[in-house]
């Protein structure tokens, strides 16, 4: 796609004003999400500066000079060192990172600040929220991984559960936060008030993980067992390579690539969770096919399969990758070093150019912005009603930013067929006890709760047509297919901008619209192999691990964030326009430290297990009870005491080893020691917090009966009764109800389109 590029360009959030307390990445990358578009950021930080100017997670910096993850956090912010009230009154948002008593102490009051000024936006970002039993409790990234079932089910059994490297749940945080500032803001824009987003970083990361519980509850499984995926991250002729396979075709494809045909006698083998009690039996099979050849051929050789393979990215190979520097990715800033780009290209509009990052106070004496004048607020619904999205997403990724979109009021009218259902229906086991098996897919559940289904075959010339009316008058469409499926049904970005000149398209491809990977496979694994998770996840003396899935929804909070960052343009100017976002590039800004610090420093950042990356003492510790573990950080000189006075000078693992792991927690807690039971995700829905916060919300499917499905990571509106107000969708269960409210349709013509296959409720062949 050619972006919007040159001085005259528009950036897609002109005009917004942003005031930044932050000392935590998720709040500097929320700001730095919302500068790239455009929005004007100043950033409030204590005398001595934000921490972050000191973080660096592969060794020191250098005395008195600020991190390059600084740098890439808060360039073209201001900075100074005192809030005023002016500087308050002249902003559109404010973003902090507090719990309710730091606020407090503070003397920052968000209810206060939205009656004093209604068009105002407050976004609050701490560890469990300001509401709950746990509110006041300390944590870090690796705690709350621990707490969320992330960590418990990733690594062997037979060693220590696993949490992901690199601080990714921040960098969700931060994009959560930034799609909630703009949701709201739209809701100002139209006339409603602004109010206060209470953002928790442990429903955050919770929505990291696929909804094992959901898993568990619907196919009547027993809760996941810790393990790694089957084929993962394999040995080759010169190194690692990524193997990563959703579908059961992908599997029988693979045993023909790896000229194994035994791997399809097995018919468990084409589900992921059916491989691991044959680890040993598959690997036998495939390592010296695997051994035999190079990366690079292997990769090749998977793409003519149309299987997603990939090579294992670390901080020195990702920015000199054919494909990056192709697409020109990498782009310059001020403080001497190459970061990626903002993750999205827009044909309309541009990324602000990245100016220096601020000294400490630079901006302290200046008088910043005038104050907003603003009118009395009305009553306009939910922050995105009115929005009507066309959904053509499939999988997690692009049906994670509907969800989004969908939770906050949005119409979402998610398009399927009985040819070709969502693939997530089919994906990761099927109960044999209903005869409607695809409706139990525990991902599409999770993630399409609040959305109608319509099915209508696009390889049909009525199809296509309505498919056609629907987008006349929506406001955007959302898809996340390789990039030749649209135009190949004739819905190609021109076709449809001509077609509806205020239209947003959003296209979340694997790898973007060009350059040499376009058309290559790729899931969220895909992603984190080359990208660097993987590479930062692992024992240090094992072979790096992928996530298994984390980069799905952190794809779809930015490409959510994204869409309504175009569609602030739409508003101003009546211009739709096509709008991308490439999985891996959301991936790549969030592990840019790798690459920049290898560039300023020439330090690799190595897998440290569950040691971490920080300075933070931490690691996860076995407790009594079988395969009973515990995740501890002790951040400070006063932690190392309280410890010692706890476990009256034994050593900790030891003293772990004789204690229940709640009890433990609640004693470390209690002392103000970040601490967490390391939980299967299947049991999350027991955790207290998340119960009273109601991040969970049962709901009856029609087909599957009560099931909690989880919400966006903040605390509902004033007055809502929650966030959920629809089930995920039975297959075509709004035919009736989306064609004929918006398309005209009578009885006689939906029972003609059904006869034909054009439209349906059941897939075709089952």
């Amino acid at each position: 796609m050619e972006e919007c590029v040159g001085q005259a360009a528009p950036t897609p959030l002109d005009g917004l004003r942003v005031v930044e307390i932050s000392d935590r990445i998720a709040g500097a990358y929320c700001g730095k999400l919302l500068i790239d578009a455009g929005a004007e950021v100043v950033k409030v930080e204590p005398a001595d500066g934000d921490p972050l100017r000191r973080v660096s997670v592969t060794g020191p910096n250098p005395d008195g000079a600020d991190s390059p993850l600084f740098g890439y956090l808060n360039a073209g912010k201001r900075s100074v060192t005192e809030l005023s009230e002016d500087l308050l009154m002249g902003a559109d948002v404010l973003l902090l990172t507090a719990d309710r008593g730091e606020a407090n102490r503070r003397g920052i009051h968000p209810d206060s600040l939205v009656q004093a000024s209604p068009g105002c936006v407050v976004v609050t970002i701490s560890d469990f929220g300001w509401t709950g039993p746990w509110s006041a409790r300390p944590a870090t990234e690796f705690t709350l991984q621990a707490a969320s079932g992330l960590t418990g089910f990733r690594g062997d059994p037979a060693g220590p559960p696993i949490s992901i490297g690199g601080d990714v749940g921040e960098y969700m945080g931060g994009a959560w936060a930034a799609f909630g500032v703009l949701a709201l803001s739209r809701r100002v824009h139209g006339g409603g008030v602004g109010g206060h987003l209470d953002m928790s970083m442990l429903e955050a990361v919770t929505l990291m993980q696929s909804g094992e519980w959901l898993h568990s509850a619907l196919l009547r499984v027993p809760p996941i067992r810790r393990s790694v995926e089957v084929p993962s991250i394999e040995p080759a002729k010169d190194g690692y390579v990524g193997i990563s396979m959703v579908t059961g075709q992908q599997w029988l494809d693979f045993a023909a690539m790896v000229e194994c045909p035994e791997l399809t006698e097995i018919d468990q083998l084409q589900f992921q969770i059916g491989r691991w009690d044959y680890r040993d039996w598959i690997r036998e099979r495939i390592d010296p096919w695997l051994r035999a050849r190079t990366v690079d051929e292997i990769v090749e050789l998977g793409q003519l399969f149309r299987i997603p393979l990939a090579p294992i990215g670390d901080g020195a190979t990702i920015p000199h990758m054919d494909h990056f520097v192709q697409r020109g990715v990498y782009i310059d800033n001020p403080a001497g070093f190459r970061q990626p780009r903002p993750p999205w290209l827009m044909s309309q509009t541009a990324a602000a150019p990245i100016r220096p990052a601020p000294g400490i106070g630079e901006a302290d004496g200046e008088s910043l912005w005038a104050p907003r004048d603003h009118v009395e607020p009305r009553d306009v619904g939910l922050p995105l009603s009115g929005l009507r999205i066309i959904d053509f997403t499939a999988f997690w990724a692009g049906p994670a930013a509907t969800h989004a979109l969908a939770a906050f009021g949005a119409d979402v009218i998610k398009i399927e067929s009985i040819q070709r259902p969502d693939g997530i229906r089919y994906s990761g086991g099927m109960r044999k006890d209903v005869d409607d098996w695809w409706e139990y897919g525990w991902v599409f559940h999770a993630m399409n709760t609040n959305k109608r289904s319509v099915t209508l075959d696009l390889q049909s010339a009525e199809g296509l047509q309505l498919v056609k009316q629907l987008i006349s008058d929506a406001d955007a469409v959302v898809e996340n297919f390789s990039p030749r499926v649209m135009e190949q049904f004739g819905l190609g970005a021109q076709v449809l901008l001509d077609l509806n000149p205020r239209l947003v398209m959003l296209r979340m491809p694997a790898f973007g619209l060009t350059g040499p990977w376009r058309d290559r496979v790729g899931f969220a694994p895909t992603m984190e192999q080359i990208a660097g998770l993987a590479w930062a996840t692992g024992l240090p003396d094992g072979p790096p691990v992928a996530p298994r899935g984390a980069c799905d929804p952190l794809a779809g909070a930015h490409a959510a964030f994204a869409l309504l960052a175009a569609l602030e343009f739409t508003g101003r100017t009546g211009r739709g326009q096509l709008l991308e976002v490439p999985m891996i590039e959301t991936v790549l800004n969030v592990t840019a430290v790798q690459t920049i610090e290898f560039e300023v420093y020439g330090r690799l950042m190595q897998r440290r297990g569950n040691r971490g990356h920080g300075s933070a003492q931490q690691d996860v510790y076995r407790c009594a009870g079988e395969d009973q573990w515990i995740a501890v950080a002790l951040c400070s000189d006063a932690h190392r005491a309280a410890i010692a006075e706890i476990t009256g000078g034994s050593d900790l693992e030891a003293w772990l080893a004789t204690q229940d792991a709640p009890g433990a927690v609640e004693q470390l807690a209690a002392r103000g020691i970040p601490a967490a039971t390391v939980i299967s995700p299947t049991l999350v829905t027991e955790n207290p917090q998340l119960r009273h916060r109601g991040f969970f919300e049962p709901l009856e499917h029609r087909r599957t009966g009560v099931n909690h499905y989880p919400c966006p990571p903040f605390t509902r509106f004033d007055g809502a009764d929650g966030w959920l107000l629809r089930t995920p969708p039975t297959l075509g269960e709004h035919n009736t109800e989306v064609l004929t409210e918006i398309c005209g349709l009578t009885d006689a013509d939906l029972q003609r389109l059904s006869a034909q296959g054009v439209i349906g409720t059941r897939p075709k062949g089952l």
